[in-house]
């Protein structure tokens, strides 16, 4: 068995073209990103997917890997699969387990990828593994760019959606009443995945199905095909760059962090 970390990294944004070589407090995202993720003790390799030559060459000269993936691959999910494969020179085995850390979160907390990781390693029930986080205010749990999570009694997820659940059908839910409470039925899904090997290889020979398509939830695919997902519970939020406005913001904590 080993344990990789996997970043996605896309050279391509709508919102912020170029974004994993944008330079924060003096390195480039993607470098900072596989800074934080090395961090993370009992993995035996953090490597970045890419589509583009030049973050490659960014990667590497900050003492990361990087492996070239095709661009046109539908999700982050086949893109950690197809890095891997292409690193290996052959599949990765089916106990492998393959952490999947957002490219644009800088911030992640190491202790994070460890514990989805370690989620995989002891238990075997587990095909998958995410994080959630708990929702603090009426506005987040309403905005469909929010995506809520209902959970089982272990911890298991029920159910993905960007529309607010649960619903409380007779009352308005009050999010000042201890929403850090491990008992709390509203938190919000943070992008962070680990898959056992086994389970990944048979998730991306799936095409998309219906909930899935319709809700722009590739983790409901997993779902659908009767997958058991465990979920992780985190008060950090996670501090993601989508936008040049967002990237200034983090790089004045980076930088603080420096001193």
């Amino acid at each position: 068995m080993k344990t990789y970390g996997i970043i996605p990294s896309r050279f391509g944004s709508s919102r912020f073209p170029g974004k994993p070589l944008a330079i924060l407090a003096g390195k480039p995202l993607v470098a900072w990103v596989v800074e934080a993720v090395k961090r993370a003790k009992g993995l035996d390799e953090v490597l970045v997917a890419t589509d583009d030559e030049r973050i490659v060459k960014a990667v590497e000269e900050y003492g990361g890997k990087a492996v070239m993936t095709p661009s046109e691959l539908p999700s982050g999910t086949d893109r950690i699969a197809c890095a891997a494969r292409n690193y290996l020179g052959a599949d990765f085995a089916d106990d492998d387990i393959l952490v999947n850390i957002q490219g644009d979160e800088p911030l992640i907390d190491p202790a994070l990828v460890e514990q989805l990781a370690a989620k995989l390693k002891d238990d075997p029930r587990w095909s998958m593994a995410t994080a959630v986080t708990p929702i603090k205010n009426a506005s987040d749990f309403a905005a469909k760019t929010v995506v809520k999570v209902v959970l089982d009694h272990d911890d298991g997820a029920l159910y993905f959606s960007r529309a607010p659940i649960p619903c409380d059908r007779d009352n308005t839910p009050d999010f000042s009443l201890n929403p850090s409470s491990p008992q709390s039925l509203y938190v919000r899904h943070l992008g962070i995945y680990a898959y056992r090997g086994a389970f990944l290889k048979k998730y991306i020979a799936e095409p998309p199905c219906p909930l899935e398509k319709t809700e722009k939830l590739e983790q409901l695919r997993a779902l659908w095909m009767g997958a058991k997902i465990a979920v992780v519970r985190t008060e950090d939020e996670g501090v993601g760059v989508d936008t040049p406005e967002d990237a200034e913001r983090v790089a004045a904590i980076l930088a603080n962090r420096a001193v």
